[in-house]
Parts: C-alpha cells; sequence; structure tokens
C-alpha cells in the first residue's frame, strides 16, 4: 500500500474510532461536547495515532487492539494544544486552519475542553485489553507518565520559563524531548505493547519514537520560519515573536536542517530489528523529514 494511502485510511479509522468513543455533540451539556469535537475533528494529521497502529503492525499484531491507545493519545495530543493556544500560554489564534478553542468557545469551555479530553482519553483506554507482558495498568502508566509533569507538562513549563531567555541547546533539547517526544514515543510504544511485543523491539521501538519525536519538533521549528500561516495551518513565526528559543535560533536553518536528517537517521536505524515488518514506520520516518506543514 502506498503511503499516502495509508495514511489516509488509518486516520479514517482512527477518526470513526474517536467517534465512537466520544459523547456525541447533543449530549448535555452539549457546548462542552461540541467544543471536544470541535477541535478533535478540526482536520490534524493523527500522526501519533496512525504511528500508533503502524507499531502494531510491525510487531505483528492486529490493528483493533491497538485502536484504543490510538485514540487516546490522540484526545491527550488535542488537549495539550487547546491548552498551549490559551492566552495565557501561547495565545494562539489559528490551530490546524480554525480559530484555536478558545476564539469559538472562550477561554473558560476551551480551559474545560481540554480538562475533559484528557479525562476520556484514559477511559477510552481502558477498553484495551492489556497482553501478558502488557496488562491494562501498564498501559494506562505509560500514557499517564507520558502526558504528566515530567514529560509533556515539563516541556511545557521549561518552554514558558525560557521565553525571552538565552537557552542552551541542551535545555532546548530538553523541552522538545519533554514536549513532543515523549507522547509521540508513548504513541508508538503503546502500539507495540498491544501486540505484545519482544522487550527487545519494545526498546528499538522507544529508539525510533524518541529521534523521530525529536525531529519532528527540529522540523516544526524550522517550518515555524521559512513557511506562511496558510501553509502550515497555524501562525507561523510565533516562536520568533514569542522570543523562543528554537532550533533555527541556535544553530541557524542548514545546521537544523542537518540536526533534524540526523534525527531521522537516527529513528530509521532503530528499525533495524523489524526488517520488512517495518517498513510502513521508515516511510512515515522519511516522509516526516520532507514534510512542508
Amino acid at each position: 500500500m502506498k503511503l499516502k494511502d495509508y495514511l489516509t485510511q488509518r486516520s479514517a479509522l482512527v477518526d470513526r474510532a474517536l467517534d465512537a468513543f466520544l459523547p456525541k455533540a447533543a449530549t448535555k451539556p452539549a457546548t462542552m461536547h461540541k467544543a471536544m469535537r470541535y477541535s478533535l475533528f478540526a482536520g490534524g494529521k493523527r500522526l501519533r495515532p496512525v504511528l500508533c497502529l503502524a507499531a502494531a503492525e510491525a510487531c505483528g499484531g492486529a490493528l483493533e487492539p491497538a485502536i484504543p491507545a490510538a485514540c487516546a493519545v490522540e484526545c491527550i495530543h488535542t488537549y495539550s494544544l487547546i491548552h498551549d493556544d490559551l492566552p495565557c500560554m501561547d495565545d494562539d489564534d489559528l490551530r490546524r486552519g480554525r480559530p484555536t478553542s478558545h476564539k469559538v468557545f472562550g477561554e473558560g469551555i476551551a480551559v474545560l475542553a481540554g480538562d475533559a479530553l484528557l479525562t476520556v482519553a484514559f477511559e477510552i483506554l481502558t477498553a484495551a485489553k492489556g497482553t501478558a507482558r502488557y496488562p491494562l495498568p501498564t498501559l494506562i502508566k505509560e500514557l499517564a507518565y507520558a502526558a504528566g509533569s515530567r514529560q509533556l507538562i515539563a516541556g511545557q513549563v521549561a518552554d514558558l520559563e525560557g521565553e525571552g531567555q538565552k537557552l542552551s541547546l541542551r535545555e532546548l533539547k530538553f523541552i522538545h524531548e519533554a514536549k513532543t517526544a515523549a507522547l509521540l514515543t508513548a504513541s508508538i510504544r503503546l502500539g507495540g505493547m498491544s501486540a505484545n511485543a519482544t522487550p527487545a523491539k519494545l526498546e528499538a521501538l522507544t529508539a525510533f519514537g524518541r529521534n523521530l519525536g525529536l525531529a519532528f519538533q527540529v522540523i516544526d521549528d524550522i517550518l515555524d520560519v521559512t513557511q506562511t500561516s496558510e501553509k502550515l495551518g497555524k501562525s507561523a513565526g510565533k516562536d520568533v515573536a514569542a522570543q523562543k528559543a528554537t532550533y533555527p535560533a541556535l544553530l541557524g536553518l542548514e545546521k537544523s536542517r542537518n540536526e533534524a536528517r540526523r534525527l531521522t537517521a537516527a529513528s530509521l536505524a532503530a528499525l533495524k530489528p523489524f526488517g520488512k515488518h517495518g517498513e510502513t514506520l521508515r516511510a512515515i520516518g522519511d516522509f516526516l523529514l520532507q514534510r512542508e506543514y
């Protein structure tokens, strides 16, 4: 299957599952459920859930057992975007090509919609059956740790505190690893866990995810200064305006591109134990390196 078709089909599968898992828009309180669905179905890339499913397949697993984890990570990712866009955070007006949640529903509802998506993620994950190596409590702990105060939230805190400061490359790398790579890696690991991956294969998926997640954020930094808001579907140039440390600001564009290539190569090298079964994950890695939005 061509990668474009694979991404389209898997994204559609995730969308159908998310629609079934979430309360309908008319469910009381309707404003809340409309707000949750507004951001969740705003046309995102579905990168994390697709990687979750592809990791399950790379480990010889079926798609169905990985669906709850795939949907749970997308809910957490969307919650993080809603909160990231708030005036008290990055104060953004555009996300996924549409007005941000707080612009449509107001700040209070946007905060609560993010809270609700974070909460429903764990409700959805309880639909996972777990495996011999990875029972359900292990899956829940995996996702909770990635989304918690030492990973995703830690990255957001460091990002906020770093605005207007001269950060070192090591400090910037921590922000990107925690804020972006941690949840992306957890998505991939959860896919492997749904297929009862061997410890060696789970370790390989972890190395793949960490390098790919960091490469993804380096490319995001590059795109923020090289693309238009229309192309990105979000406000371009925000990092510069907010005086955020970025890879282009610290290294320059060409060295940043080289770093993205190096990290992508490292991620692909980690897939060696999977042989031909890792082809889809390799194709996604190559695709992300070449992306323009």
